[in-house]
């Protein structure tokens, strides 16, 4: 059984979501949520804090893998900035952990989970809600976002 540690990364707010791929070839989530910042510390604080609580997750749960979405173009320049810096603080822990790490953009997010390149938000997360068999779509949506991530992981990581 593997488990992958999805990530979907963001100064203010980073999700990750651990998905386990099963004997069966099920796959079963066995957490998710987010790591919050406050807006008011100072930067290198809030990436302190971040890289803090990701190799906490990562020392609780022990993923043999793990999946970050890429940075994809934005046209805000100081949120792309501000982003690549989370980012670069997420692959940090990650590498510390001595883990794999394998990257995605988010179309290829959307086609691995929902079939489709272009989906809507709405509907990758139904579809994450769906193939974990669990009772809602999980919240936040930065959560829901790295769940997606860690299943397309999985599902690549099988071809």
């Amino acid at each position: 059984m593997t488990l992958a540690l999805g990530i979907d990364p963001g100064t203010a707010t980073t999700g990750y979501g651990l998905v386990r791929l099963t004997n069966d070839g099920g796959l079963e989530a066995v957490a998710f949520g987010v790591i919050l910042t406050p807006a008011h510390q100072p930067a290198q604080e809030r990436l302190l804090t971040l890289h803090r609580d990701l190799k906490k997750i990562i020392s609780r749960h022990h993923p043999e893998t793990c999946a970050v979405e890429k940075l994809f173009f934005q046209r805000n320049i100081s949120t792309a900035i501000a982003v690549g810096q989370a980012r670069g603080v997420v692959m940090l822990s990650i590498a510390e952990a001595g883990l794999e790490v394998a990257e995605y953009t988010p179309n290829e997010v959307k086609q691995a989970v929902a079939g489709y390149g272009s989906a809507q938000k709405r509907q990758v997360q139904e579809m994450v809600r769906v193939l974990l068999a669990l009772p809602e779509i999980p919240r936040p949506d930065d959560a829901a976002d790295a769940l997606a991530i860690a299943i397309t992981h999985l599902h690549t990581k099988r071809y």
